[in-house]
C-alpha cells in the first residue's frame, strides 16, 4: 500500500464531529441561534463567485437591509459554513492550502461588540478545547490611513488575559473584508497558536463597523457587528496533534481510498503531494456538485471542471488504473453527510456527474500526456505548443502549466490567449462582423451574449414591457446594451435588474434554439429588433421560461456557464435611449 510517510492515525484528542458539536453547543448555551450552512452558490450576491466566508449569508443583516430577529429570532447567531476559495488552488498540496474548507463562526448584528467577542473566543479555545495559554498569542489592528489604531481591543485583551502577548499589525493582517468588491468590513483581532514548526492563525475576530464601496471608500455602518471565523482544518490539525489537516480524520478516509487504488494500480508511488491534491479536489468537487454546480468551461462550472481534471491528472501520474472518481467520492459523502445531509440526498447526482466528466476527459488526458512527453526531452514548452496541445488533443492550458511544473519544465503560456483568438478568427473564414453584436467570437463573448438576453428581459420585468432593445455591442471586456427608457435608473432598479439576471444564471436554465418563420416567431412571443430585415426563416433562442428572442447566436447551452453578471455603468446616449455597460466573471 502507498505510504505517505505520516504517523499512523491514533485516537485523537477530539474527532472533527465532536469539535463541530462543541462549538455550536457552546454558543447556543450563551444565547446564540444556530443557523445552518448556506449553499456554496451565493444567494443573490453578485460580488462573489462562490461562498468564501461565514458572514456571507448574513451580509444583508450587517448592512441593515434586513432584520435578523425577523428571520432568526435573534441578533446573535452561530454557524459552521461551507466555504470555497480558488485564489490559492495552485498551492494545494502543501500542509496549509485547501479549496473547500469549513468556517466556524459566531455573529452579533447590532448586539454585543469587542469585549464579549474576545471573552467568548478565549473561553472557547482555552476552557472548551483545552488549548494551553502558553502557546497562544493575539494580534490587534495597528491603524492605517483613514482608520485609527484599535486601542480598545488592545485594552480589552490586557484586562481579559493579563500578560498575554499582543502584537500590533497593519491593514493587510488585521483589517478584514469586504467579502467581494464591496460590503461590510472592519478591523480585526486574531488568536494564534504556536506549534513546533511555526505560528498558526486559528481565529479571526472581525469588528465590523464600516461599509466599503467598490472604490474602497469607507463609511460607518448603521450598527456595529461581530463576525468571527475559526478555521476548522487548522483547528482539527492542532487538536489531533498533526502537522496538517491531511493527517486528520477530515481527510484520512479519502487518502486511505487513494492508497488502495494506487496499490491496485500495481505501483508504489510516494507522490505525497499528488495524494493531497487528489483528496482536496475530490472533496471540493463533491461539495460543489451537491450544491448544484455543473461542470462547464466558465464561472463556477469551470472551477468544478478544473478540480476534477486536476484530480484525474494526478491519478494518472500515480499510475492508478481505470476510472476512480466515484470510488473516491464515497468516503467524502460517508464522512461528511452527518454534518451536511445534502451530500447523501444528492449522492446519485454527484456520482453520475463524476462518472460522466471522467469519461469525457479520460481519452483527452491519455492522448495529451503522450504528446506532452515530447516536450520533456527539450525541457520547455511554449505558448504555441501549449495551444497545439489544446487544439489537437483538447488538453486544457492550466493542466499543461501544472504538468510542466510537476516535470520541472519551463513553461511560457502567456500568449496562449492570442493563439486561441487567432484560431477563432480563422475558423470563421476571416469574417469582419459577427452576429448578435459581438466584436469577436470567443468563449467569453458568447457568455456575455447570452447575458444580454437575460438583461433585456430583466429590464422589461423591472421597468415594464415598453423597454425595447435599441442596440448591442460585445467585446471581450464588456457588454454594451442600449434600450428605450426615458428616465435614469435608480440604484434600487439597477440592483433589482442585476439580481434578477444572476438569479436566472444560478437556476441553470437551458438555452435552446428553434428555426421557424418570422410570423411563427412573432406569434410565439419572441422579441427582437423589428426594424431589422429578417429572412423567411429566423432563429429563436429560448432561455428556460424567462426569455425568448430572435437571434443569430452564438450562445451558451446553460445559464450556469455565464458566471457572475455585474453592471458597471448606466447612462443616457440619446433622448429616450439609455445604455448599460456590464461584464461577467
Amino acid at each position: 500500500m502507498l505510504k505517505l510517510g505520516l504517523d499512523s492515525f491514533r485516537i485523537a484528542i477530539m474527532q472533527s464531529s465532536e469539535i463541530r458539536q462543541k462549538f455550536l453547543e457552546f454558543f447556543k448555551s450563551i444565547g446564540h441561534v444556530v443557523v445552518p450552512s448556506s449553499s456554496l452558490i451565493p444567494d443573490n450576491d453578485p460580488s462573489v463567485l462562490l461562498t468564501t466566508a461565514g458572514m456571507q449569508q448574513f451580509k444583508p443583516y450587517f448592512q441593515g437591509l434586513k432584520s435578523p430577529e425577523e428571520d432568526f429570532g435573534s441578533r446573535k447567531l452561530a454557524s459552521i459554513q461551507k466555504s470555497f476559495r480558488t485564489s490559492d488552488i495552485n498551492e494545494v498540496g502543501d500542509n496549509t492550502h485547501h479549496t473547500f474548507f469549513e468556517m466556524l463562526g459566531n455573529f452579533a448584528i447590532g448586539d454585543y461588540f469587542k469585549k464579549e467577542a474576545i471573552v467568548y473566543a478565549w473561553d472557547f479555545v482555552t476552557k472548551e478545547l483545552g488549548l494551553s495559554e502558553d502557546r497562544l498569542f493575539v494580534t490587534v489592528f495597528a491603524g492605517s490611513e483613514g482608520v485609527p489604531e484599535d486601542k480598545e481591543a488592545y485594552q480589552i485583551w490586557q484586562k481579559t488575559v493579563p500578560g498575554v502577548e499582543i502584537r500590533k499589525l497593519g491593514r493587510t493582517d488585521n483589517f478584514w473584508g469586504p467579502p467581494g468588491d464591496s460590503g461590510p468590513c472592519g478591523p480585526s483581532s486574531e488568536i494564534y497558536y504556536k506549534t513546533h514548526s511555526g505560528e498558526v492563525e486559528i481565529w479571526n475576530l472581525v469588528f465590523t463597523e464600516y461599509d466599503s464601496d467598490k472604490e474602497g471608500q469607507l463609511s460607518p455602518l448603521s450598527q456595529k457587528n461581530i463576525d468571527t471565523g475559526l478555521g476548522m482544518e487548522r483547528l482539527v490539525s492542532i487538536l489531533q496533534g498533526k502537522e496538517s489537516a491531511y493527517e486528520t480524520d477530515l481527510f484520512l478516509p479519502i487518502i486511505t481510498a487513494i492508497e488502495e487504488l494506487v496499490e491496485v494500480g500495481g505501483k508504489e508511488n510516494k507522490a505525497i503531494k499528488s495524494v493531497k491534491i487528489m483528496s482536496d479536489h475530490i472533496r471540493g468537487a463533491v461539495f460543489l456538485s451537491a450544491d448544484g454546480v455543473i461542470p462547464s468551461n466558465v464561472g463556477r462550472g469551470y472551477v468544478l471542471r478544473r478540480l476534477i481534471r486536476r484530480a484525474i491528472m494526478h491519478g494518472q501520474l500515480m499510475s492508478i488504473n481505470g476510472r476512480f472518481l466515484a470510488t473516491l467520492a464515497e468516503p467524502v459523502i460517508d464522512s461528511y453527510s452527518g454534518s451536511y445531509p445534502e451530500l447523501k440526498t444528492n449522492k446519485q447526482t454527484v456520482i453520475t456527474m463524476l462518472e460522466d466528466e471522467e469519461a469525457k476527459f479520460d481519452q483527452t488526458l491519455k492522448n495529451g500526456l503522450k504528446e506532452f512527453a515530447k516536450f520533456e526531452q527539450k525541457g520547455s514548452i511554449s505558448s504555441e505548443e501549449a495551444f497545439r496541445l489544446f487544439q489537437s488533443f483538447g488538453f486544457p492550458v492550466e493542466l499543461t502549466t501544472d504538468l510542466a511544473k510537476q516535470k520541472k519544465l519551463s513553461a511560457n503560456t502567456d500568449e496562449f490567449e492570442k493563439y486561441f483568438l487567432e484560431h477563432q478568427e480563422k475558423s470563421r473564414g476571416g469574417e469582419k462582423e459577427y452576429k448578435g453584436g459581438l466584436a469577436e467570437v470567443s468563449e467569453r463573448t458568447t457568455r456575455m451574449h447570452t447575458a444580454t438576453h437575460l438583461l433585456h428581459q430583466a429590464l422589461r420585468t423591472v421597468l415594464g414591457d415598453g423597454v425595447a432593445q435599441k442596440g448591442s455591442n460585445i467585446t471581450n471586456d464588456r457588454l454594451r446594451f442600449d434600450f428605450s427608457y426615458s428616465n435614469k435608473l435608480t440604484q434600487e432598479q439597477l440592483q433589482q435588474v442585476q439580481d434578477l439576471v444572476n438569479e436566472k444564471i444560478n437556476k441553470g436554465l437551458e438555452v435552446t434554439r428553434e428555426e421557424m418563420s418570422l410570423e411563427e416567431a412573432k406569434k410565439s412571443g419572441a422579441i427582437g429588433l423589428f426594424e431589422q430585415k429578417y429572412g423567411d426563416k429566423v432563429s429563436v433562442y429560448t432561455i428556460g421560461d424567462f426569455s425568448k428572442e430572435f437571434c443569430g447566436g452564438p450562445h451558451v447551452t446553460n445559464t450556469k456557464e455565464i458566471g457572475l453578471f455585474k453592471i458597471q455603468k448606466e447612462e443616457a446616449v440619446a433622448s429616450g435611449i439609455r445604455r448599460i455597460k456590464a461584464t461577467v466573471t
